[in-house]
């Protein structure tokens, strides 16, 4: 047993950030661990360095300030200074975090690092006493969770053997048995639904939709604490038709809590220009209050009760 133990605690996975005091994801007052990699490419992805399962460099281009310091390292001739400017050429890249080390700037930033189990507990533990006064616990998120698999059911029993409560949020998108490896660890799951119709779905996420629905069904039916969360995106997904479908599909959820709606915000583009990749997302602007409030009406009247987060 404690062979097993070390075992899992030198699990290693790649993440992407860790977040304190978080009170948008479940109950009480959280930690939020951000696994990278994800099956999607939802057009509106609010954090884009969380879909390559790989380190990716972050670019800041206005704190640069010419030292040259980062071209004077860099051993794969990724950066060259062309005119006055230094510029950094991607695709020659492989993100091995030299130059981010030397930028005193902080013009460079490498995101995604591998971390083992002990490391990141040490991380989560030192928020005990703020689960333990308000409720709280630990949320993985990502990126998509289970798409480290291994490394999440790794962290998912150190909590546990810690009294620690977790919550899982995820699209969905995997495999059943790499749920049904982690589901007994998990004390509530955040489970996100975008679109109903399966072809707008795999158009703007990239992925059939179908996956999602049936290990939906599948967690319900075993009984899990589920609370459906669904971003309300201007022109894409706040059709009536889709929330009138998705109320009518939760209806026959048991163990469904409620609904979170989840506004669009804009926050995700500035990202894509620091990794040096395009947003597909055309300008939107955030929904209205007045939206938001007709669209919870929408889904309530199956009967089930309906949030609405910042």
């Amino acid at each position: 047993m404690e062979r097993m133990h070390l075992q899992l605690e030198r699990q290693t996975g790649l993440i992407f950030d860790i977040k304190k005091f978080s009170i948008h994801d479940g109950p009480g007052i959280r930690t939020t661990v951000f696994l990278k990699g994800c099956p999607l490419s939802c057009w509106w992805c609010h954090n884009p360095e969380g879909q390559a399962a790989e380190p990716e460099l972050i670019l800041r281009p206005e704190r640069c300030v010419g030292c040259g310091a980062c071209l004077d390292i860099c051993e794969h001739g990724a950066i060259d200074r062309v005119g006055d400017v230094i510029t950094t050429f991607r695709q020659r890249c492989i993100a091995c975090g030299a130059c981010v080390d030397v930028c005193y700037t902080e013009a460079r930033e490498l995101v995604g690092r591998r971390m083992a189990v002990d490391r990141v507990m040490e991380e989560i533990e030192q928020d005990v006493a703020f689960y333990d006064q308000s409720g709280g616990g630990v949320t993985f998120s990502g990126g998509e969770p289970l798409a480290q698999p291994v490394f999440l059911k790794a962290l998912l029993r150190a909590c546990k053997a810690r009294h620690l409560q977790t919550a899982v949020d995820t699209c969905g998108f995997a495999p059943w048995e790499d749920l049904d490896a982690v589901r007994d660890d998990v004390d509530l799951f955040l489970y996100d639904l975008k679109l109903m119709d399966d072809a707008r779905h795999q158009a703007l996420t990239g992925v059939s939709n179908q996956p999602i629905l049936q290990n939906l069904q599948r967690l319900s039916r075993a009984g899990h604490r589920i609370i459906l969360r669904v971003p309300i995106i201007p022109g894409v997904n706040d059709d009536e038709e889709n929330l009138t479908r998705m109320g009518a599909f939760a209806a026959h959820l048991p163990s469904v809590e409620r609904f979170e709606l989840l506004p669009y915000h804009d926050i995700g583009r500035d990202k894509y220009r620091r990794l040096g990749k395009t947003c597909r997302m055309p300008e939107t602007e955030a929904p209205s209050e007045a939206r938001i409030e007709a669209l919870e009406q929408v889904l309530r009247s199956p009967g089930m009760p309906v949030d609405s987060s910042d």
